[in-house]
């Protein structure tokens, strides 16, 4: 029952002197299907986008745009109220909003040097979920919807802020069906919306999963005694459930409630200085010894540690952490399954008592300052030796990795100050070369000139793909974070980064967010 916890999508649709519109929808496909295409089994669940078919991240098509806008841009009369629309096994949850527009008044605060009439009376911001959803889960996903109309009304009156984002999301519709006709194919335009579109990021951050894992400090019947009996028993099933080698997506699954609940407990834990948040534990990770840990061989930590796993030191395992190192180098082949589940267990244990800390590896565009010595004599060492000394390639995966923890991995981060543009696959075709460039545009000539002097450039591929992660690469986003965000393996980042090693450089630090639990005492 898990599955019936996550939202299938969410839609904005609007309605105003245009018509019903369907302004965005996330997730999208990146590229439409032909007719032909159409004919092979469909999901119950599916959604369309873009045109008459389209595909939700189950795969399959259901609904087009314009069935979608017309039963979702709802009429005026119930505007302010809780939407909710069952078609067979969907359900549609929304709060639509009127836009109260202030005529001949213009704010303090509005940037803008004149205000423009606005073309949109409503719109709508709604999450289609299975139809058989928890009640809970809808009430929290109608509770986001409201919240967020709130802010875009706010915003509205501010500095007209949805009308601009309106406009400019119909004239990308408008320029991109003009390419499909030129062009002779269909093309989503969704993934021409997302990069340039703030308000197409927020929704995408709305949606997206979120790769964290809650890790209790305490065991749990220990926590279990200390909760008062007219405790939430939802509180209850999150520490049953709670793991760390499982994100807070799949605590939701298996705790069988809502993602946002998931959320809410946690945070209540996290408060009371009974878990903190960690990545999920997996091979790739990176850990060393903490600064502030106490390595005295007589500290009651030690004492603690030896009585919970007899026949091993703490000061001897703190001590293959004085450095950097993966847990995948901890891996025996040859060991017994009991020896690395002890492995793990003793991981957890010094994460729990903050004697490790956690690194992860930041990229930075850093083009040399000439072109003599660009070339020095480590640029030629493989990518995987030149982090920390230390190989990061992805060998086979731990039996405590979880599937998204590790190399296949796939949180959209707030404070991005971009997102990738999605570029559609087919070769050299004059929009994607376009794109490539308006990527680029923002750098510098001489950072320009040097990139595509990079060998790897000469390759159409992997110059779209290092345009479309640009914007990660100021020190501001790990690798993990890009992993999930672009859907991406490790292997594939790595190997990109290898490519382009001449003009950027790796770092490993601490992520500043988490970071924040490592100056708690315990």
């Amino acid at each position: 029952m898990g599955e019936n916890t996550s939202p299938i999508s969410v839609i904005l649709v609007s309605s105003g002197s245009r018509g019903n519109k369907l302004l965005f929808r996330y997730p999208f496909q990146k590229e439409e299907h032909t007719a032909s295409q159409t004919t092979k089994l469909r999901s119950p669940y599916a959604l369309n986008h873009t045109g008459d078919i389209a595909d939700d991240q189950d795969g399959e098509c259901r609904f087009s745009d314009v069935i979608l806008a017309t039963i979702l841009a709802t009429k005026s009369d119930m505007c302010g109220k809780k939407f909710e629309l069952k078609i067979d096994n969907v359900r549609f949850v929304g709060h639509p909003t009127l836009l109260q527009h202030a005529h001949g008044q213009v704010s303090k605060t509005d940037p803008s040097p004149k205000r423009e009439m606005p073309t949109m009376i409503l719109f709508n911001v709604v999450f289609a979920l299975r139809a058989n959803a928890d009640p809970s889960v809808i009430n929290c996903l109608h509770t986001l919807s409201r919240r967020i109309a709130i802010v875009l009304q706010h915003e509205e009156r501010r500095c007209q802020y949805l009308t601009r984002e309106a406009k400019l999301i119909l004239a990308i519709q408008d320029e991109v069906t003009a390419m499909s006709e030129t062009n002779g194919g269909p093309q989503s335009t969704f993934q021409h919306i997302l990069p340039k579109s703030k308000l197409a990021r927020d929704l995408k951050v709305a949606y997206d999963r979120p790769y964290h894992s809650l890790l209790l400090l305490e065991d749990e019947k220990t926590l279990l005694n200390e909760l008062p009996l007219d405790c939430s028993p939802a509180l209850v099933r999150v520490i049953k459930t709670a793991s760390a080698v499982k994100n807070l997506q799949q605590l939701a699954q298996d705790a069988d409630l809502a993602l946002l609940q998931v959320f809410q407990l946690s945070a209540h834990l996290v408060y009371w200085g009974k878990a903190i948040v960690i990545y999920s534990l997996c091979e790739n990770n990176i850990y060393m010894l903490s600064p502030n840990a106490n390595i005295c061989h007589s500290s009651s930590l030690a004492e603690q540690f030896s009585r919970q796993f007899p026949g091993h030191d703490l000061i001897t395992m703190l001590a293959k952490f004085s450095l950097p190192v993966s847990l995948s180098e901890f891996k025996n082949p040859l060991a017994p399954p009991v020896q690395e589940a002890q492995l793990i267990q003793m991981v957890i244990w010094m994460l729990q008592h903050r004697l490790l800390i956690q690194l992860h590896t930041y990229v930075c565009l850093m083009v040399p300052p000439s072109e003599e010595d660009s070339h020095c004599k480590d640029n030629d060492q493989p990518f995987a030796t030149r982090v920390s000394g230390r190989s990061l390639s992805t060998p086979n995966a731990l039996t405590f990795g979880s599937p998204t923890s590790s190399d296949d991995m796939t949180l959209t981060s707030p404070s991005m100050d971009n997102s990738s543009a999605e570029l559609i696959p087919g070769g050299d075709s004059p929009l994607n070369k376009r794109m490539t460039e308006n990527l680029l545009a923002s750098l510098s000539e001489y950072e320009r000139e040097a990139i595509l002097n990079v060998p790897a450039a000469q390759n159409p591929e992997d110059l779209r793909m290092f345009a479309r992660l640009l914007h990660y690469f100021r020190g501001r986003h790990h690798l993990e974070e890009i992993m999930y965000n672009e859907n991406m393996r490790r292997s594939q980042l790595l190997t990109l980064f290898d490519k382009f090693r001449s003009v950027l450089v790796v770092t490993n630090h601490e992520d500043p967010v988490i970071s924040v639990f490592q100056s708690l005492s315990v």
